[in-house]
């Protein structure tokens, strides 16, 4: 570790909803900053104003703050190193450009994109079917390296249409060290001249990458592996303008669910789970599903993302994001790419659920049932259905009958378990209840077990139709928890009612 101070940045293209990948990229650089007692800021990285999508930033700012991982600089936030997006940087980047092709480290390229596209198409029919604009080809083609300098002025005097590209060297070896992958060694043979500035007058993410997180003072740059093979054109842009190279970090790909290729924006819904953050609706009015919408609690949804590519090297699994900050080291990310478990980010979201106090989920299933319960008789309902729920809503769907009588019986139950004499026998059961003076969990309890000792009978002959009874299911939390938080009155009357239906679905069958 340098000893400058830490400041990373996560730099996203407002050309779409946020993708659960850029989400974890956005993770990984708020941990180390504050493992590091560093600065986390956000840039929006919006010069190709082609793929600009309206919305996108918002929903940016948005996803991170439900997630609990807002940096401390960027759009709207502040800090002295501004403005945080590209666009509204646009002015400052073209003398760092000119100053490249004053130096010889980069030049003004005339081509027009017809006279290029017919380039590739004439190779492609040579069988060279990746054709680049290198240091072989530069020399035949229209630019400021190969035309008379009195003409390369006449061209810019006329405003006549221009990119800037790198002037890459020839047969030169570019190493660097990834704090992820070690050592990287990339001869410039098969780099091309990247355009640097376009004709538009913006620069492309290269130069505007480069100069930013110079001028912002960035000292990591923690990205998607993606960004691996423009890593070499980084590390000699930096050395072109003689600017010390931050350390850089490319973070593992995340799979699809079978390991068969990258996850991407399309996979989602297709395959049956989200893929985004939150909610993303298009221009034509069509629907992406978030996280936050489908009832993931968003600690759930950040501890599943950092276990994507990294490990904390224990069987620790739950982590508030305060443990992960305390965590979080980069030398345990993985190289290899990251599968993807939609099982085992219900398991964290059962998790999350399960630790959560019963009062805090009352609240949130007050909201679900719109505040048509008391709230302490919801905290009752949370105790006895939250160990079998995944989401907030399953509470409310489960556990239904907690808060009204049951309308139908599960028929399996009533095809397996109710028998002749059953109805005979739930009566006597009714009658004990009846007859208790005290009506709590160990009261109900004991006269269940005395029912069945005096009665010469297993639980299985008595319970899945008490069960039945009361809660219309055949499977639940304690029965005798049940029974204490319903009461005697509703539990006798819930019986009287079931015994009468289930004879007459019984006698109709």
């Amino acid at each position: 570790m340098s000893d400058k101070p830490v400041r990373v940045r996560f730099a996203p293209s407002p050309t779409g909803p946020l993708h659960m990948g850029g989400v974890r990229t956005a993770l990984y650089n708020y941990l180390f900053a504050k493992k590091n007692n560093g600065t986390f800021l956000i840039r929006i990285e919006d010069t190709d104003q082609t793929r600009f999508v309206p919305g996108a930033q918002d929903y940016i700012m948005d996803a991170l703050k439900w997630c609990g991982i807002m940096p401390t600089e960027g759009p709207g936030l502040g800090g002295e190193y501004g403005p945080y997006v590209q666009s509204e940087r646009k002015e400052m980047y073209q003398p760092y450009a000119e100053r490249l092709v004053q130096e010889d480290k980069a030049y003004y390229a005339f081509d027009t994109a017809e006279e290029l596209e017919l380039m590739r198409e004439r190779a492609k029919q040579m069988g060279m079917p990746n054709w680049q604009y290198n240091h072989v080809t530069r020399t035949s083609l229209k630019n400021s390296l190969t035309l008379p300098q009195d003409q390369v002025e006449e061209l810019l005097a006329n405003n006549t249409p221009y990119v800037i590209r790198m002037k890459m060297p020839r047969n030169r070896d570019i190493r660097f060290e990834d704090i992820i992958r070690g050592w990287v060694t990339v001869n410039t043979n098969n780099l091309d001249d990247k355009v640097l500035f376009k004709s538009d007058g913006m620069p492309t993410y290269h130069l505007a990458n480069i100069v930013d997180d110079h001028l912002m003072k960035i000292s990591h740059v923690i990205r998607g592996e993606e960004w691996l093979p423009s890593a070499p054109l980084h590390v000699m842009l930096y050395e072109a303008f003689g600017w010390d190279c931050p350390q850089f970090a490319h973070l593992p790909l995340l799979l699809r669910p079978d390991g068969n290729g990258k996850l991407s924006k399309r996979d989602g819904d297709r395959l049956g789970f989200p893929v985004f953050p939150t909610d993303w609706t298009t221009a034509e009015g069509e629907l992406y599903s978030g996280y936050r919408e489908k009832g993931y609690h968003h600690q759930a949804f950040i501890n599943m993302l950092a276990f994507l590519g990294w490990n904390p090297g224990t069987h620790q699994e739950i982590f508030s994001l305060d443990e992960l900050c305390e965590a979080f080291t980069l030398d345990r990310v993985s190289k290899a790419g990251a599968k993807f478990d939609p099982d085992k980010t219900k398991w964290f979201q059962q998790q999350y659920l399960r630790s959560t106090p019963n009062e805090d989920l009352a609240a949130q299933l007050s909201e679900v049932l719109e505040n048509k319960y008391d709230v302490s008789r919801l905290t009752t309902v949370c105790h006895l259905m939250k160990e079998r729920a995944t989401f907030i809503q399953d509470i409310a769907t489960e556990g239904a009958y907690l808060l009204e009588r049951p309308t139908s019986y599960d028929e399996q139950t009533v095809s397996k378990k109710w028998k002749e004499d059953t109805s005979v026998l739930m009566t006597e059961w009714k009658n004990n209840l009846e007859g208790l003076s005290t009506f709590d969990h160990d009261s109900v309890e004991n006269a269940f077990k005395s029912f069945l000792e005096a009665k010469g009978m297993g639980i299985g002959a008595v319970l899945p139709n008490f069960r039945l009874l009361i809660t219309g299911t055949g499977m639940g939390p304690s029965m005798f928890e049940i029974a204490a938080f319903l009461g005697k009155e509703e539990c006798l009357e819930r019986m009287n009612q079931g015994l009468t239906k289930i004879e007459a679905l019984k006698n109709q069958a």
